[in-house]
């Protein structure tokens, strides 16, 4: 190869780690067999909620997860694939997830969530739960409950007086 062209991959690879590592997760999944309206409708759904998805070379991106420090098994780099970036640990895995029960020729293979290398099976689990925001209200709820039940005994006392 010529250096032009070394230069030019070692470019595409800093971008893709540039973006693993601004990414909350990553998600490696198997597109092959989709039409392009269907990878059309992913990429929107994806787009609504600041994820993205870039189909990239498994050369490079198995040169990238190195450089940015991940070890991932092989298999998440075999076949066609494309990569899912999300913002946050769960958005990702839940829009993959629910596209792939409509799809079956759209996989998930593996992927990576807070610098831990995750199966696709853990990547399901995990896109079962909700989002951060989610998780906060959810909080937030069990906290008020006992004050509310504590309120609203106090005004049963004082309506029956």
């Amino acid at each position: 190869m010529n250096e032009a062209t070394i230069a030019k991959k070692q470019n595409e690879v800093n971008t893709v780690v540039e973006l693993m590592k601004d990414a909350g997760s990553l998600l490696f999944v198997d597109y092959l067999g989709l039409t392009v309206a269907e990878v059309s409708e992913l990429r929107t759904k994806l787009h609504a909620e600041n994820c993205q998805m870039k189909v990239i070379k498994n050369n490079i991106l198995r040169r990238a997860a190195a450089e940015a420090g991940y070890d991932l098994p092989a298999e998440n780099f075999i076949g066609p694939s494309a990569a899912i970036f999300s913002t946050d640990e769960v958005t990702g895995a839940k829009i993959a997830y629910d596209f792939a029960k409509g799809h079956q020729k759209f996989s998930v293979k593996g992927g990576v969530v807070e610098n831990k290398a995750m199966s696709a099976d853990e990547l399901k689990v995990l896109s079962t739960l909700p989002n951060k925001d989610g998780m906060i209200s959810m909080l937030l709820s069990v906290m008020q409950a006992p004050i509310r039940g504590l309120a609203c005994a106090i005004k049963a006392v004082s309506e029956k007086e």
